[in-house]
């Protein structure tokens, strides 16, 4: 199977305007991974917005999943970025627990899923981010352990900001990541703070917390930057910086995300690269790190096992098949009531 660079156009159009950060840090990432990941990013992309942007859920989960299956079966869709996906997948032997993760974390979104605690917050990074981590080692041809976890680390930390800087914009959607027990703690319910939400002093303290676990994470994930090849080093340098440094932004903003929404500017982005070529060169002459072989976090362990190539043809479409029942009759439900309402007025 080839990949048209028609496809990779594409591919390289939807990620310059869909994501900003990862177009960036990628621009560090040698051609032989850099144009694989634009094709993994731009898939994510698509599965991302396909579920986000539509009213019925279940059902644009249940089309990726089928999108998914006839990418592993060879016969992908009539579009740029399955076609590209597609050839990722037989040339890396992608493992399909992998992507699948992903889905599954999507429909956790669309059942509007919240969490209780920071360690299913982590479950849900563990998807919806540390499994793009893994897929993009992959792409490198990394499958130790320990590489694998502190990528796991990495995606943790990057959602974990992305999290912290979106409280205000999620709330407008009628969505909170916050964890539901920080929440209690403060004396607050998430309906009660959805209603009214405002840049209070706890729900700062709350978001200094995210921050504080991101940029903990983001610290550990550095010693796997020198267990990948040395080509690839500055552009995983990259995404931690950039994304790290939006952490940084909330931070200056006094931890409020609610009456602003942190951006990093070209500048910025400019001195991090130059920043993560200097941290990568060191990482040549520099011993490895003992972080390195800290355990895996316990919610991104599965992903370090699927990664295993023993473990290349397993799917965990069980579990997405689960969500998607409850999405589905979250759908209904919906649906149910409009239709109460509609037979009320009539």
């Amino acid at each position: 199977m080839t990949c048209r660079e028609s496809d990779m156009d594409a591919c390289r159009e939807a990620i310059r305007h869909g994501s900003l950060s990862f177009h960036a840090a990628s621009r560090l990432l040698p051609t032989s991974v850099r144009d694989p990941s634009l094709a993994l990013y731009a898939f994510c992309r698509l599965a991302d917005d396909a579920v986000d942007l539509q009213q019925e859920k279940a059902a644009a989960v249940l089309r990726l999943q089928d999108r998914l299956e006839r990418i592993y079966q060879g016969r992908p869709d009539n579009s740029a970025p399955d076609r590209a996906f597609a050839r990722v997948v037989e040339e890396f032997e992608m493992p399909r627990a992998l992507p699948d993760a992903l889905l599954e974390g999507l429909a956790w979104d669309a059942m509007g899923r919240r969490y209780d605690t920071l360690s299913e917050l982590f479950d849900y990074s563990a998807r919806v981010a540390s499994a793009v981590g893994v897929m993009m080692c992959v792409l490198m041809r990394v499958r130790d352990p320990n590489a694998l976890a502190r990528a796991c680390d990495l995606g943790v930390a990057m959602q974990l900001t992305n999290i912290s800087r979106d409280i205000g914009e999620d709330a407008l959607e009628g969505r909170v990541y916050l964890p539901l027990e920080w929440l209690d703690e403060a004396g607050l319910s998430a309906d009660r703070f959805l209603e009214n939400p405002k840049p209070t002093k706890a729900i700062r303290q709350m978001t200094r917390r995210l921050v504080m676990q991101a940029n903990r994470l983001y610290m550990r994930s550095e010693a796997g930057v020198a267990a990948l090849p040395v080509a690839s080093r500055p552009g995983i340098y990259a995404a931690r910086f950039i994304y790290a440094g939006i952490g940084g932004q909330v931070q200056r903003s006094g931890y409020d995300s609610i009456s602003t929404r942190a951006h990093t500017s070209k500048a910025q982005k400019l001195g991090w690269l130059s920043v993560s070529a200097m941290r990568a060169a060191m990482t040549v002459v520099m011993p490895k790190s003992a972080v390195l072989y800290a355990r895996s976090l316990p919610e991104t362990q599965f992903l370090v096992q699927a990664a295993g190539h023993e473990n290349k043809g397993r799917s965990r479409s069980d579990a997405v098949f689960e969500a998607l029942s409850q999405v589905a009759q979250r759908d209904r439900d919906h649906r149910d009531a409009l239709n109460g309402v509609h037979g009320r007025l009539t």
